[in-house]
């Protein structure tokens, strides 16, 4: 009986869309045949090769057509894919959004179309799109309705309410005591205590005083929380070092106070090594949103969009789910299950003849939202597709990273244990077009 051959690569990875030529001095690049794989033995003629269907589910047959027109003046420059696609869709995002608060505009109703800046926002925001990421990130996460005449009723009540958060966390005990204590004796005036502020010495009880061990003792509580404040202290100031807007104290200070009333708020969390990663994208873009109404009040936009991005991410950081069908294993499970689906030679030999398991390098990748796996700007592009993607950010996330096993098969493929560790560890510069529109089409294949 003849053996069953191996499953042919899929051709629209082998795509020569995108293979960027190398210049004829320089030497080859090592990386290369996993960033630009080869063309077909036979040369494909123009029309045999598709675009990324993911632009054309996001502008349309305009956009194609337009693509289309670029690709039979330019074909075979650097970057071509990506820079035609990002040239044009900054129009498409300001139509949609930016264009919108004027009257006569494409989407002059009061109403954004989601499903249109979805899509548009599966392919990023383009460069030069600094004021329109922040208002797209907001009504992608929700923080914002639809409808743009709750707008300013919606940001007045929460971030009032972020100030009330702060005023109730934010807090030593001491001046929690003291700002009890004010208003007990506002109300027991009668009493005139002679030194108003102070709680007289007899009716100090065990729960009120700093050595106090019982539950409902601000000063017990404080204490417990100081190892957690610490560790939020460190992270904050290892957070991007490189970046001067991340040295800045105040912005330190701003994210130092997001991260201590995520933790007292959600106490089954709590604070995870590693979210000060995760938050920072969210406080650069909207700290630097143009508009300084909306900067002014990054802080507390940041925070409540901070909440709404880990909710779908939640049981990833709950340890006592670790083990459960919904904690990190099944979603790392899940990640294997989708290499195995669509690269069976390369799941069987990173995890059967390597054993390289996906808790190996996926871990940090999943629960980090892979902030430490790319540059900065390049993490915000990756971030525009996962928030935007119809499917919702977790299954988004497993595809990309699905997609970045893919781009590097050959590697793999030709390594062992160790050079596959240390390769995925440190993942290697690539096509971050190309890597997306891999991740696109494997879209809908995620195991729920």
């Amino acid at each position: 009986m003849r053996k069953k051959g191996r499953a042919a690569v899929p051709e629209w990875l082998n795509s020569p869309m995108w293979a960027v030529p190398q210049p004829p001095p320089a030497p080859p690049d090592p990386y290369g045949a996993d960033l630009a794989p080869p063309p077909p033995p036979q040369p494909a003629s123009k029309s045999a090769v598709p675009p990324p269907p993911s632009y054309a589910e996001a502008v349309g047959e305009r956009g194609a057509r337009r693509r289309g027109q670029e690709d039979d003046d330019e074909e075979g420059e650097d970057g071509l894919a990506g820079a035609v696609i990002r040239a044009h869709l900054l129009s498409d995002f300001k139509a949609a959004v930016d264009f919108s608060f004027h009257s006569g505009s494409l989407l002059s109703k009061k109403v954004i179309n989601m499903g249109e800046l979805r899509r548009l926002a599966c392919l990023g925001v383009p460069d030069g799109g600094a004021g329109v990421r922040p208002i797209v990130w907001k009504l992608l996460l929700g923080y914002l309705p639809t409808d743009r005449d709750f707008w300013p009723h919606e940001l007045q009540k929460k971030r009032s309410q972020y100030s009330v958060y702060k005023e109730e966390f934010l807090l030593n005990p001491s001046e929690k005591l003291r700002r009890m204590e004010e208003s007990k004796l506002s109300r027991k005036k009668e009493l005139k205590v002679e030194r108003i502020g102070l709680l007289p010495r007899s009716e100090v009880t065990n729960e009120e005083h700093p050595l106090s061990f019982g539950r409902s003792s601000l000063w017990n509580q404080y204490f417990q929380e100081s190892e957690i404040l610490e560790q939020i202290d460190r992270d904050v100031k290892r957070t991007h070092p490189d970046i001067p807007f991340f040295s800045s104290r105040s912005n330190q200070e701003s994210l130092r106070r997001i991260l201590i009333i995520f933790s007292k708020l959600n106490p089954s969390i709590r604070y995870v090594q590693g979210m000060n990663e995760v938050l920072a994208p969210l406080f650069y873009v909207f700290k630097n949103d143009p508009d300084t109404s909306n900067s002014a009040s990054a802080e507390a936009d940041t925070y409540f969009c901070f909440v709404e991005l880990l909710s779908g991410f939640r049981d990833n950081y709950c340890k006592h789910l670790d083990s459960s069908s919904v904690g990190i294993r099944s979603t790392l499970s899940k990640l294997s299950q989708l290499l195995k689906r669509h690269d069976e030679e390369l799941w069987r030999h990173m995890e059967v003849t390597t054993k390289v398991y996906p808790q190996y390098y996926a871990f940090r990748w999943i629960t980090l939202l892979l902030t430490m796996e790319f540059s900065f700007n390049t993490c915000i592009h990756i971030w525009d597709a996962i928030l935007g993607d119809p499917e919702g950010p977790p299954d988004t996330l497993l595809r990309i990273c699905c997609a970045m096993l893919i781009l590097v098969r050959k590697r793999l493929l030709a390594g062992d244990f160790t050079a596959n560790i240390q390769l995925l560890q440190h993942y290697p510069a690539t096509n971050i077009d190309h890597l997306l529109h891999i991740a696109n089409r494997l879209r809908g294949t995620v195991a729920s």
